[in-house]
């Protein structure tokens, strides 16, 4: 139905734009645009009431059945004349006959009777096409009785008034709103107090810190300074390795921090065993920083050559983190490649994985140390060092630019030009190779062997291959994909894996070419990534398509 013209429609009861109800000895009066100062003018219709109540006129203020009426509190001989008063209430005819049956049976009221009376107020101002005249002593009155009483109310029925009592229209910084709010946070439960915090100093502070799981959110300066204020006592062991863990998890390429577990490392060096030295120097490796301390290096060479034959494992660890950084100690080879040290870990459950390391090993001696003399990984031990993309790529490959790199390929040079994810002797995976003629052109992957010989043709076995040569004329080009997470947290080096798998192709005799996670993700969709790809390839001389044969 469509409204008059000039009648106002109905408004939405803001909390606040209630009737004053004034203390004790106070006197009241309406708020100007209060939905009470409407109902006690009695001039407004039933649809307007139900709609400032924010309830339908068809059943206005309806709660659903009466909770409070079907067993009242207490029970006993006054059971009756409390259900009595109850019925009596819910029948009252007026706001005044509300209060008069509240105030002359003080001993039959119980605290559930008020919000039955507030529920019937709330219908007889709502449901009534003439809503019957209020005096404002009556709301006071009413207003007092529950202010009154309501210490005694339990939490159900103080939220319940407290309900009503917005919905009416009493505001929210009323007398009567005040002190059921006051009431309901009197019934909430205390907040237990914060824990006492232990007085941490030095290397408890730091260990506290490293072994928290929001670590991340400290500055790293908090780490700095609680590393400067230990003394060194505190600086336990199990702190430290907390920090080397906690760096190299992180890839935090700290200098300051990292020079101050390599200074732990030579001054307890007595006291240290391979397992905890293991990792002590994983994060050197893994963040390819080799440090100023110029004990570093005689220090873990005495360590190894004590321990290496009691932790076969944490021997191959501590050589696995030196050989990223180019300085394995020719002892310690001499050692895990002898056959006693082999047949050791043959029979042990890591042995697949202290095969694998010393196939690395054995790939370094071959390529990186030509002055070495000493025993060597038997061929029948060898197995493919990094045969498939490793973990952290396969965990983050829906953040990688392999899928778009790929397709960009595709599109560029076809699909019969390139090979993806080819694992190449002696166990290094490609992210994309390239097969190219002496005179630049892509070649067919079908018509060429990928592969370039391991050990290379050009030094015998246990020479250096600084320079290798090969007699085929077919080039080999890698592109390597740098993302972001193949880097120290700074962006600027290289994670020592990642650096020794890029050092070892390219002393293969592959060409490679990078492509920083920086470049690939200034191109915006697949046709500038054509573009940079096809300027990539054309700066190396690279030639396909018609032009390209």
């Amino acid at each position: 139905m469509r409204r008059p013209r000039g009648e106002p429609g109905p408004r939405a009861l803001r909390p606040t734009e209630g009737a004053t109800c004034a203390g004790p000895g106070e006197s009241w009066s309406p708020s100007p645009n209060s939905m009470l100062r409407v109902l006690l003018s009695a001039q407004a219709s039933a649809a307007r009431l139900s709609g400032l109540l924010l309830l339908p006129p068809i059943q206005p203020f309806c709660l659903g059945p009466s909770k409070w009426g079907d067993r009242p509190p207490g029970g006993g001989p006054h059971a009756g004349p409390v259900r009595g008063l109850q019925r009596l209430l819910e029948q009252a005819r007026s706001p005044g006959e509300l209060l008069r049956w509240l105030g002359q049976n003080p001993t039959k009221v119980r605290a559930h009777h008020y919000p039955v009376a507030l529920r019937r107020l709330g219908q007889l101002l709502g449901s009534q096409p003439q809503p019957p005249p209020v005096e404002q002593a009556t709301l006071q009155d009413l207003s007092q009785l529950i202010i009154r009483n309501c210490p005694s109310f339990d939490i159900h029925t103080i939220h319940v008034c407290l309900h009503l009592a917005v919905l009416l229209g009493f505001p929210a910084d009323g007398p009567l709103v005040c002190a059921l709010e006051r009431e309901q946070r009197f019934r909430l439960p205390p907040k237990p107090p914060p824990p006492l915090q232990p007085v941490l100093r030095g290397g408890q502070r730091l260990e506290a810190a490293l072994s928290s799981p929001h670590f991340l959110r400290h500055p790293r300066q908090h780490l700095i300074r609680s590393l400067a204020e230990a003394r060194p006592e505190e600086l336990t062991p199990h702190v430290m390795v907390l920090l080397a863990q906690h760096l190299a998890r992180h890839r935090l390429r700290e200098p300051q921090l990292l020079e101050a577990i390599a200074y732990f490392l030579v001054v307890q060096e007595a006291q240290l065993n391979s397992k905890v030295v293991q990792k002590l120097v994983l994060p050197f490796g893994r963040l390819n920083y080799f440090p100023q301390e110029q004990q570093f290096m005689p220090c873990l060479e005495r360590i190894l050559a004590r321990e290496a034959g009691v932790a076969p494992l944490a021997t191959v660890n501590i050589l696995m983190s030196l050989c990223q950084l180019r300085c394995l100690p020719f002892r310690a080879l001499h050692f895990v490649f002898s056959p006693g040290f082999i047949n050791h870990i043959s029979g042990t459950p890591h042995a697949p994985i202290v095969r694998r390391y010393l196939s690395l090993l054995d790939t370094a001696v071959e390529l990186e140390l030509p002055g070495y003399r000493g025993p060597r990984l038997p061929r029948k031990q060898q197995v493919p060092i990094f045969p498939q993309p490793l973990t952290t790529d396969r965990a983050r490959s829906k953040y990688s630019h392999k899928d778009i790199v790929a397709e960009g390929l595709r599109q560029l040079l076809g699909e019969e030009k390139y090979h993806q994810d080819l694992t190449v002797p002696p166990g290094y995976c490609t992210d994309f190779l390239l097969c190219v003629s002496s005179s630049g052109a892509v070649l067919p992957v079908r018509t060429q062997d990928p592969f370039l010989p391991y050990p290379p043709r050009s030094c015998p076995r246990g020479q250096a291959a600084s320079q290798p040569t090969t007699r085929d004329p077919a080039q080999r080009v890698v592109l390597m994909l740098r993302e972001r997470w193949h880097f120290c947290r700074d962006g600027r080096v290289l994670l020592g894996s990642r650096a020794l798998r890029e050092r070892h192709l390219g002393l293969l005799g592959y060409q490679l070419l990078p492509l920083p996670f920086e470049e690939m993700e200034s191109q915006r969709g697949l046709p500038q990534l054509k573009s940079y790809l096809r300027q990539k390839l054309q700066a190396l001389g690279l030639r396909w398509g018609p032009e390209g044969g």
